[in-house]
């Protein structure tokens, strides 16, 4: 089964992203794969630098536009250096984060046209989608307790998004499980409940039934 292609993994914070991407790295390797990690905003120079800008300091930091142009820019410098160049080479490419945290988090949490959104990334990024978007779903308020409480233990000051409320994160999910529920053969969801070693395996189960799946509807000639 062909397992190449680009992936992004998806969710609330706290939701355990970026344990998962490492994982999904490991196991798409496990096929014979060649590919690379990757995250939003960042994955570039340019992009880490407005990465710190977006996600510390205070919540009124930027305007939601500006916050929304911030995060367009660290993507197409992103999709320009590297994801592209992987593509082209025959790489996979898993993302934490990509474009469907846009319509989540600007969109459904800021209240942002997801029209205007779309709109913005066919202009200036193109038709770059995920082949494949993981959706690790899990009740906002338990998210938003591990994110607040990794954050207090670390020195990063990535803590911006987590100084709202409960409401904007729950918004957050639930557009998340509405991108599913429109595109479901790019989309899965697991359940993000459990130890890491159980949601692994639902995330290791779907993306094997997943491959199956996209194989058989585009069978090799």
């Amino acid at each position: 089964m062909n397992r190449s292609g680009f992936y992004a993994i998806e969710g609330v914070d706290g939701c355990g992203k970026s344990g998962m991407v490492g994982f999904l790295v490991d196991h798409l390797r496990s096929f014979g794969l060649e590919g690379i990690a990757t995250r939003e905003p960042g994955g570039t120079p340019q992009g880490e630098q407005l990465r710190s800008l977006i996600l510390s300091g205070q919540d009124d930091a930027w305007d939601p536009h500006s916050e929304l142009l911030l995060m367009t820019a660290a993507r197409i410098e992103h999709v320009r250096r590297v994801i592209t160049p992987a593509l082209e080479r025959g790489h996979f490419i898993v993302s934490d984060r990509y474009a469907g945290s846009t319509i989540a988090y600007q969109g459904a949490g800021r209240g942002m046209s997801e029209d205007f959104i779309r709109t913005l990334h066919a202009q200036v990024v193109g038709d770059v989608w995920p082949d494949l978007t993981i959706i690790l779903d899990l009740d906002a308020e338990i998210g938003l307790a591990r994110s607040r409480s990794r954050l207090s233990a670390s020195s990063v000051d990535e803590g911006r998004f987590e100084t709202l409320d409960l409401e904007f994160h729950r918004r957050i999910r639930q557009s998340f499980l509405d991108q599913a529920a429109r595109d479901p053969a790019r989309h899965i969801v697991v359940d993000a409940f459990g130890t890491p070693d159980e949601v692994r395996a639902r995330v290791a189960a779907a993306l094997d039934a997943w491959a199956a799946r996209s194989t058989s509807s585009h069978p090799s000639t």
